[in-house]
């Protein structure tokens, strides 16, 4: 139905390796999920776009795929960002940044992406470092390892599921060196590929907000919204999860959408998106940065980049449980959601796309 509407981290350690193999029976939904965004998040802290970080992180994720049968390759892009220092000065850090590609083919050609960001924030300048706001010991366990988390743990439930559309898993960098990586893989498809990627489901900030969104892309058709965001939000309401859609107090973002963060490339080539993160769109400017009420542990209402909150300690210590009941709340509305929109119910007969 989508396609008629749109047109060497090889192992840290031997017990990593074993780590997410050791249950006796099929590990509950989100489970592996939370358990892979503390391993990313508490291995390679400092995943900052070409750090050494980085590229392991990418080699690991790379790895996790290979072993569920995807085909997978590490894809490398350049970019460059500029640094301010106290002074005022203004210098170009050049950086080569990795993606990570795995895919399993479908029965058609038409496919679906599912991406979430590996890098965590690079300090753009003095003042950035100052403020604690990335760097090499930013865990980044909710921007963005909860996403990656709950990436892999979609590919390992999908590994045996035969689809009729091809599902195909990206891990980005670049997010912050002005969406790099994403932009390199968009500019590398083809005018065909374009036409058949019938969506962009992205993952991001998944823990520390107050409550679960899921947006779609300015450009992405209503239909398409029917189907993949109010389809999200409608599964969500029957397992009893809270879960919306932006209110539209933003004149930047009509409601039911909003930033897609990389998937934010794919938006503007028209492509449909639907974005999943947790935030709270009532504070603030009403832009969904800010994550959730101003408090104690979270005085501008957010943990992003900052090296003392986006650590699995820390939201351990001030939001006990949230990592594995966000990843669960996530996994149970996505899985079911990512099976249906790869499996449409359509005849042979429609299976031809309208350009």
């Amino acid at each position: 139905m989508l396609s008629a509407l749109r047109h060497s981290a090889i192992v840290i350690a031997l017990g990593v390796c074993c780590s997410f193999a050791v249950f006796a029976k099929e590990p509950a939904l989100g489970e592996t999920a939370s358990l892979q965004a503390r391993h990313l998040a508490t291995v390679f802290p400092g995943r900052m776009t070409g750090s050494p970080a980085e590229m392991l992180s990418a080699e690991y994720l790379q790895q996790q795929f290979q072993q569920w049968g995807y085909q997978s390759n590490v894809r490398q892009f350049h970019s460059r960002y500029t640094y301010t220092s106290k002074e005022g000065n203004k210098t170009w850090q050049n950086v080569t940044g990795s993606t990570v590609i795995a895919a399993r083919e479908g029965e058609l050609p038409e496919q679906i992406i599912i991406m979430a960001h590996l890098d965590t924030y690079a300090p753009h300048s003095d003042s950035d470092s100052d403020n604690n706001l990335g760097g090499l010991t930013l865990q980044g366990i909710d921007d963005n390892a909860s996403g990656l988390g709950v990436m892999l743990e979609l590919a390992q439930r999908l590994q045996h599921v035969k689809t009729r559309y091809t599902l195909r898993f990206i891990a980005t960098s670049g997010e912050y060196t002005s969406h790099s990586g994403a932009e390199d893989y968009l500019s590398r498809m083809s005018a065909k590929e374009k036409r058949n990627t019938l969506l962009v489901i992205n993952l991001s900030n998944l823990i520390v907000g107050e409550h679960i969104y899921f947006n779609s892309g300015k450009n992405t058709p209503v239909a398409v919204r029917k189907l993949t965001r109010d389809r999200a939000l409608t599964l969500a309401r029957q397992l009893g999860i809270r879960a919306l859609t932006s209110p539209g107090l933003s004149p930047s973002w009509p409601k039911g959408t909003g930033p897609a963060h990389d998937a934010s490339v794919f938006d503007k080539a028209g492509i449909p998106v639907l974005a999943v993160e947790a935030t709270d769109w009532s504070l603030g400017q009403h832009d969904g940065k800010q994550q959730r009420p101003r408090s104690k542990a979270f005085p501008a209402g957010t943990s992003r980049h900052d090296i003392t909150r986006d650590n699995q300690q820390y939201l351990d210590h001030w939001l006990p449980g949230q990592v594995e009941k966000r990843t669960r709340a996530v996994m149970k509305v996505m899985l079911p959601l990512v099976e249906d929109l790869a499996n449409p119910h359509i005849s042979h007969t429609n299976k031809k796309r309208k350009v």
